[in-house]
């Protein structure tokens, strides 16, 4: 009678699989549940983050939660920017002049008419810059294309912002200066010392266009003069930025500009906050769900860390900040912690108290800057909270990988060690039934 080596394998894999299959049981729990802990906590990660530029973005380049609108009555005529420290009112402007940019044109010179020696020197204000024209021949052919004198202008390390530009048409090649920026400080002087040809040809350059300043006048064509390097006035009045296009004639009627707060984009600008707020809580309630017959537990269910995040979140939208809150300007929690917006009593609060409202979200140490603080102390990429339990899970996830490798081996130990014990005794059991057919 031969050894049933298929049997004596069946009955070695069980055993090896019931001596190791309660350690491996543990220890697939612990993976599922330490990969679902890594992957809610990365979500939340994300989220918080999400929510962190949204929120932050709202004050961000000086940013106001006050949306101030203006018009133009001719809006071809002028643009503008405000903030929300615009003052609400009505003002005139009548254009004179805008301002342009100073600009040279060299049109008798021509290549090879300057040689390579002596130097140009040209300035604005009370700046210049000197290009040596000998190191200007790159090609070493004793004198200067204009390609070569306007590469060296260009690249003139004390350039002052003058550019020069090859202009093209019927042939020929006129060297041009530009002043980058425009108004009468800007205008360009040129001096040449030691080379006749381009002094020559300085002394005869044409004038493009001049170095002017934009003059306005506030209150009509008679009114206040108000002069500007640019066409654009910053801060022209407190938070208005204003750009005019057009020069009005004489007798014209000026240009009318109307400042006024729009309530409703600001409404809609606070909606962003909330809808943002929201977000992340509808994120961290499916994170932190206690399950039941409504749903399944969530994988961070009980957490501290995230438990901790919400009530420091839900404690800074109802604290006041300068004397007001949220709860001031109609914002109130429901039961599920979500934000709600009650739009006319906001209206009514917006319109007594417009700077608080403002200080509210971006003043010093405001509701979005100590948001903004609380969630970073959760997402920094560095030293973050979350980054070092995820981190931790990491490595729990490595230690269970590795346990799985032990089960393994000690699986094989086992199999082998049964499969020699049930080949001994299947041994034992054919002698004996070999001496028993003896008798």
């Amino acid at each position: 009678m031969a050894i049933d080596s298929a049997y004596v394998q069946q009955m070695a894999t069980q055993l090896a699989t019931y001596e190791v299959q309660g350690t491996e049981r543990r220890a697939q729990r612990n993976k599922t549940n330490y990969n679902a802990q890594l992957s809610s906590l990365t979500s939340l990660d994300s989220a918080l983050k999400t929510f962190k530029s949204a929120v932050y973005g709202l004050k961000s380049n000086k940013a106001s939660m006050l949306i101030n609108s203006g018009t133009f009555s001719k809006p071809e005529q002028a643009t503008a920017t405000l903030d929300g420290k615009a003052a609400a009112g009505t003002y005139q402007f009548f254009v004179e002049q805008l301002a342009s940019s100073h600009q040279l044109a060299f049109g008798q010179l021509r290549d090879g008419d300057v040689a390579a020696g002596g130097s140009l020197t040209l300035g604005q204000g009370d700046k210049s810059f000197t290009v040596d024209l000998s190191a200007a021949d790159k090609s070493g052919d004793g004198t200067l294309s204009l390609a070569e004198l306007s590469a060296a202008i260009n690249s003139a390390s004390d350039n002052t912002g003058v550019k020069s530009t090859l202009v093209r048409s019927n042939g020929e090649v006129t060297l041009v200066l530009n002043s980058e920026k425009s108004g009468e400080a800007q205008a360009i002087s040129v001096a040449v010392s030691g080379n006749a040809a381009l002094a020559t040809a300085a002394d005869n350059r044409q004038e493009l266009s001049a170095a002017r300043d934009a003059r306005v006048r506030l209150g009509g064509e008679g009114g206040m003069l108000l002069q500007n390097a640019s066409n654009t006035f910053e801060n022209l009045m407190e938070g208005v930025n204003i750009t005019f296009n057009q020069v009005h004639a004489s007798g014209e009627q000026p240009l009318t500009f109307t400042v006024e707060r729009d309530d409703e984009a600001t409404q809609a600008k606070l909606k962003t906050f909330i809808d943002a707020y929201n977000a992340l809580a509808g994120v961290i309630d499916g994170l932190t769900g206690s399950g039941g017959e409504s749903g399944q537990r969530g994988a961070l269910a009980g957490d501290s860390t995230v438990r901790t995040i919400d009530n420091s979140l839900s404690q800074l939208i109802r604290t006041s900040f300068d004397g007001k809150s949220l709860i001031d300007f109609g914002v109130s929690a429901d039961r599920d912690g979500k934000l709600t917006l009650d739009a006319a009593r906001f209206q009514k609060a917006l319109a007594a108290e417009p700077e608080a409202f403002e200080k509210l979200f971006t003043g010093k140490d405001s509701l979005i800057d100590s948001l903004d603080k609380t969630v970073a102390l959760y997402t920094n990429s560095g030293n973050g909270l979350l980054k070092a339990r995820k981190d931790n899970l990491g490595t729990a996830i490595k230690r269970v990988e590795k346990q799985f490798d032990d089960i393994d081996r000690q699986y094989e130990q086992y199999y082998n060690r049964y499969l020699k014990q049930y080949t001994n005794l299947m041994q034992i059991q054919i002698s004996m039934e070999q001496t028993g057919g003896m008798f």
